[in-house]
């Protein structure tokens, strides 16, 4: 936003707040903290009453992109779900306002602003959260109870939420998926297997959808509020305690499977002690892979908008290698097994050592120079860099090996020759319209070695990995 336009924001900005907020006396400042494809944050300085007050401004940005999941309540219907959760006892900031069209501020609200920890990385390390870790878990259960005790009808929400049974949701999920035109092996394997293992659905509650780490807010006594709720529907309770649990919101602790910071046993007691209703490990698996499918096709969607010119950022475009993670956790959570990585050494002559050495080069500037001098959003970005052409690296030192192996194994299986992406097409078929194929021990050990390969190069210290090699992480 220029200079000029965030000023006319924070004019009528004030006028709405003299009108809406009791006591309003003047707008201090206004922080933009991010900026989505189709929403904005700001951190407001007010003063009310003569005391200096912290609020925060959500706004859908106009002409923003339509967005991605069709069923994404309007932003207005967000902070109908945050009120009603609220008053439900989850931990929710107040929202003080939704702008009506007479404040010509578009589409958006202002809330309460609650001090604490978003990032997940820090929640699950920080010794200042070491106590609140102890019970978060169970707190995370507790409160899951509470979302899904919500009366949709009592509180009007059944009118801006769809309805989606977990078949509706797996259909939706593939057909995302089968609109990139991508041939990902591992991933057709869990859509085989999510399509074959379907929960029931006796209830339908409200969903948050995305309840994990990182959109939780944690202070020293435990959680201060629930974050993100524009993606809820109505369907599945059970879809929630698996996103909570799935690999990619643990942030390293693989050991613990509640948002890398709780076990499984003190989830399922706090949503226990809310609703009565014992929780089934088997569906919780199932939305466990649920989730590594859903992400790994959210990983796609974001770098979709790279490739299509929306988002040109750094971030757009690493993130499709995290897809490699997704497929790691499809293969614990579906066919286990130990693998073996061996990153080949460089030869002269076959490997460009003078290249590896450019990128080794501009890597320790940015992660050295750039990251270290800006403690700000440039720097953050400087590391994304400097992860990116790591990953470039270990592509052009162990890339050729791993992909030529793999080309190997498929026409073996396959029983013909091609390009190794027509083989992976070949191996997709199959999956898809062979049942036996989904037992089939040669295919399993192929989409482990293959999968192991890939997450190797793209994200080695990826939690996943370490546990197909035998190494469970913990800290």
């Amino acid at each position: 936003m220029s200079a000029s336009s965030e000023s006319d924001l924070g004019k009528r900005l004030a006028a709405v707040l003299a009108h809406r907020l009791p006591g309003f006396e003047s707008l201090l400042s206004m922080t933009q903290l991010s900026s989505g494809a189709s929403q904005e944050t700001y951190r407001l300085a007010v003063r009310i009453d003569g005391n200096e007050h912290l609020l925060a401004l959500r706004r859908a940005i106009k002409g923003a992109p339509k967005a991605s999941i069709p069923w994404a309540p309007s932003i207005e219907a967000e902070a109908e779900l945050m009120t009603a959760a609220r008053h439900a006892g989850v931990p929710s900031p107040e929202v003080h306002h939704v702008f009506r069209p007479e404040d010509g501020l578009g589409h958006g609200f202002i809330m309460q602003w609650l001090e604490g920890e978003t990032l997940g990385s820090r929640i699950v390390r920080s010794e200042a959260l070491a106590a609140a870790r102890a019970r978060l878990a169970y707190q995370c259960g507790e409160i899951l109870g509470r979302i899904h005790s919500i009366d949709v009808s009592a509180t009007g929400l059944e009118r801006s939420l769809r309805r989606l049974t977990p078949a509706e949701l797996l259909g939706y999920a593939i057909d995302w998926y089968g609109r990139f035109d991508v041939a990902h092996p591992m991933l057709e394997y869990a859509v085989r297997w999510l399509q074959t293992h379907l929960p029931s659905h006796d209830r339908m509650t409200l969903v948050h959808n995305d309840f994990r780490n990182g959109n939780l807010v944690v202070g020293p006594t435990g959680i201060v509020a629930v974050l993100d709720w524009e993606h809820a529907f109505i369907g599945e309770p059970m879809r929630d305690l698996g996103w909570v649990c799935t690999n990619s919101w643990r942030f390293g602790r693989s050991d613990l499977p509640v948002g890398g910071f709780g076990t499984y046993d003190d989830l399922f007691a706090g949503y226990e002690a809310i609703t009565g209703i014992r929780v089934d490990p088997a569906v919780i698996h199932f939305w466990e892979v649920f989730g590594a499918f859903w992400w790994a096709v959210g990983c796609l969607e974001l770098a979709s908008q790279y490739h299509k010119g929306l988002d040109r950022g750094i971030e757009r475009l690493a993130i499709e290698r995290r897809v490699s993670e997704c497929e790691a956790d499809c293969v614990n959570l579906l066919i286990p097994g130990t693998v073996s990585v061996t990153a080949p050494d460089i030869v002269p002559g076959t490997t460009p050592v003078e290249t590896l050495a450019l990128l080794e080069g501009v890597t320790a500037f940015l992660l050295n120079d750039i990251a270290v001098s800006q403690r700000n959003r440039t720097g953050y970005l400087a590391r994304v860099a400097a992860n990116t052409l790591e990953i470039v690296q270990r592509d052009l030192a162990q890339g050729p090996a791993a992909r030529t192996a793999e080309t190997a194994r498929l026409q073996q299986l396959l029983s013909r020759r091609g390009s190794l992406l027509q083989l992976r097409r070949a191996l997709v078929e199959r999956l898809r319209h062979d049942p036996a194929a989904m037992t089939d021990p040669a295919i399993q050990s192929h989409l482990r070695a293959t999968a192991a390969a890939q997450i190797a190069i793209d994200q080695p210290r990826y939690s996943g990995l370490q546990i197909m090699l035998g190494r469970e992480m913990s800290m």
